[in-house]
């Protein structure tokens, strides 16, 4: 077997090349990753489908945007269990999308607070989710290019 840049070449039936074997991103800190996303996915689906089954016109806006902020993080956590290069790709172009839709919406909300009659997960940067929604991208971020500069490293 020989290392490539996806990763240690898995031995296939005779005739067929070596398919690179998946890198995993959930060994060590990437399992904490796993867990927090996985928790902010039930924070955020339940919130939003509980506040849109039974409140959605007083503030349409932010019960969808928490539903679309349910939905990234429970894609990055698949991404994050799935491995391989692909998926940290995915994964690190969905946590660049987050941190952008944290960092939006939080200074939308601190700049016209009416546009929000109710919060969102990424309002006010997170506060409400003692900042984890901010801090959680910055961290997977620099999880993901790591795991990235490990794999390439023989």
């Amino acid at each position: 077997m020989t290392a490539t840049q996806d990763g240690p070449q898995t031995q296939g039936t005779p005739g067929e090349s070596p398919k690179p074997a998946r890198t995993r991103l959930i060994g060590g800190p990437g399992m904490l990753l796993v867990w927090f996303y996985g928790v902010m996915v039930v924070g955020a689906v339940s919130r939003s489908v509980y506040q849109i089954a039974t409140d959605f016109d007083r503030a349409p806006l932010a019960y969808t945007l928490s539903a679309i902020a349910g939905v990234v993080y429970g894609f990055i956590t698949y991404s994050l269990v799935r491995g391989g290069e692909g998926a940290r790709r995915a994964a690190l172009v969905c946590c660049a999308a987050e941190l952008a839709g944290v960092l939006i919406v939080g200074t939308w909300t601190m700049v016209e607070p009416s546009a929000f009659p109710d919060s969102t997960v990424w309002s006010d940067y997170g506060m409400g989710y003692v900042f984890i929604p901010v801090l959680l991208p910055l961290t997977a971020l620099y999880w993901l290019r790591r795991s990235r500069t490990a794999a390439v490293t023989p």
